[in-house]
């Protein structure tokens, strides 16, 4: 998808940045995967049902200098079906095929709304609408420990994407997010600590990135020239996230790093910061929770 670079020409940072993500990776998971003795794994409800609050400080968009933060509560929701699974952390997924080293199933993702009145970079320009983002994951099961506690996966979603503002939806196009996941339960021998790094890059088509990142030549000004956004390249994105399950609640937070050095889009006048990040905490009470007990494949 580019020209190959000859081994000594000087790496860009997002070539150092991408050897580091890769070592680090690696590090964890050789550390992780230590074997030890199979266990018989552990029953949990079918469903859990609760209540929680989060906090959530993120930029307006990937490449935005100025920020935002909301305080929401949120439903609790814990499901463990064979087919439709959504776990502690807010991730849901439908099973479409699964074998012993891959698995299909669907992706979700999105953006929040952005009111271009409370963005510098983009006054005068049109609002922002939320977007959502649906579309199927094809997963690798890299690596397992024989406990099933430790994971390493290579995912990747293909997802279709619509800007909507509830009273119109417009398609913005699709994005492409390969990702290595490591996931470890009972981390460090704590039982119901979970820890998760993942690591990916994002690429997207031209209508994906015109919708964030093109200025049309008539809301260009003195300060934001009119640009055009290609498609290709959009990114690296770095997540670690720590949770703790205890018997009637969860808590657990994130951070996220985003890195649009190199992006196709990197010199429009709207990425005003090509480092971003994002955190959040949430709390959340268990009320309810099936009598019905399974085996978490997880």
């Amino acid at each position: 998808m580019g020209v190959r670079v000859p081994s000594s020409a000087p790496r860009s940072s997002g070539e150092i940045l991408s050897q580091r993500i890769r070592l680090a990776l690696a590090a964890l998971a050789a550390s992780c995967l230590i074997c030890g003795p199979a266990r018989a794994q552990e029953k949990k409800p079918l469903w859990e049902l609760g209540l929680g609050v989060a906090a959530i400080d993120f930029p307006h968009y990937r490449g935005s200098d100025q920020r935002k933060t909301w305080l929401l509560p949120f439903p609790f929701v814990v499901y463990r079906g064979d087919l439709l699974k959504a776990d502690e952390r807010g991730r849901m997924r439908g099973l479409f095929f699964r074998s012993e080293n891959v698995e299909l199933d669907f992706s979700a993702n999105g953006t929040v709304p952005v009111k271009s009145s409370e963005n510098q970079a983009r006054s005068g320009m049109p609002d922002l609408d939320a977007t959502f983002e649906l579309g199927p994951s094809l997963n690798f099961f890299l690596l397992r420990s024989r406990d099933r506690k430790t994971k390493l996966d290579l995912r990747l979603p293909v997802r279709g994407v619509v800007a909507t503002d509830l009273h119109h939806t417009n398609s913005a196009g699709w994005v492409f997010q390969p990702n290595v996941n490591v996931d470890v339960n009972d981390a460090l021998g704590h039982p119901g600590w979970s820890f998760g790094v993942q690591a990916g890059v994002v690429y997207g088509n031209r209508r994906y990135h015109e919708y964030f990142y093109s200025v049309a030549p008539e809301l260009a000004t003195a300060t934001r020239q009119a640009f055009d956004a290609p498609g290709g390249y959009g990114g690296a994105t770095f997540i670690t996230a720590l949770s703790k399950r205890f018997p009637r609640f969860w808590a657990g937070g994130y951070v996220k790093m985003d890195y649009l050095r190199g992006a196709a889009f990197e010199d429009s006048p709207l990425v005003r910061r090509k480092e971003n990040w994002t955190a959040g905490f949430a709390i959340a009470w268990v009320l309810r929770e099936s009598g019905t007990l399974v085996v978490d494949r997880e």
